[in-house]
């Protein structure tokens, strides 16, 4: 079994940004440089066979590149206790589009869609119930803005769970335009 989503992989100065806004919160797990993407969708455990039906799929997926840029930080929380830092993306109404075409390829090869609300983010760090309160990081780094940057692609990625973290592999890189 293969556990896969699909992702925005970002050029290396806004990963680069991103690292340099990292601090401040004791006991947050903060992602990696290779850790750090856009997830379009989550897709879960599947076998070698389903994998290969989302490969094609997603490659008959057809989109225009477009320009993001970075918008602001945020925190999920669950029952008011923060549960992730992220960083915001605007324009957001490109990601939209492109996440339903992928959502809409998946689901012919009989992935069910995400229940869940799509709000496009890069998730900067999972916060545990013991981490340090997060005020002093957003209030210094809650403006957080970037150039605007070029998306031209998107990636199927597998996700390996291991102790130290998760760990990424890009499967197959799906170009837009």
């Amino acid at each position: 079994m293969r556990r896969l989503f699909v992702a925005l992989r970002l050029p290396s100065d806004i990963r680069s940004l991103l690292l340099a806004t990292m601090g401040g919160i004791s006991g947050a797990r903060w992602q990696s440089e290779d850790q750090l993407h856009l997830t379009l969708r989550f897709i879960g455990e599947v076998d070698r066979h389903q994998a290969a039906d989302v490969h094609a799929a997603l490659g008959a997926v057809h989109h225009p590149p477009f320009e993001l840029a970075l918008n602001g930080l945020g925190l999920f929380d669950r029952r008011g206790k923060a549960e992730a830092v992220w960083a915001g993306v605007a324009p957001q109404a490109p990601v939209h589009s492109l996440h339903k075409k992928v959502d809409q390829a998946l689901a012919r090869v009989g992935i069910a869609p995400d229940q869940r609300a799509f709000l496009p983010h890069i998730t900067l760090a999972r916060l545990k119930s013991s981490s340090g309160p997060v005020r002093n990081m957003m209030e210094s780094a809650g403006g957080l803005s970037s150039p605007h940057f070029k998306i031209g692609s998107f990636a199927l990625v597998e996700s390996r769970l291991t102790p130290e973290g998760a760990v990424y592999t890009d499967l197959e890189t799906y170009q837009l335009g």
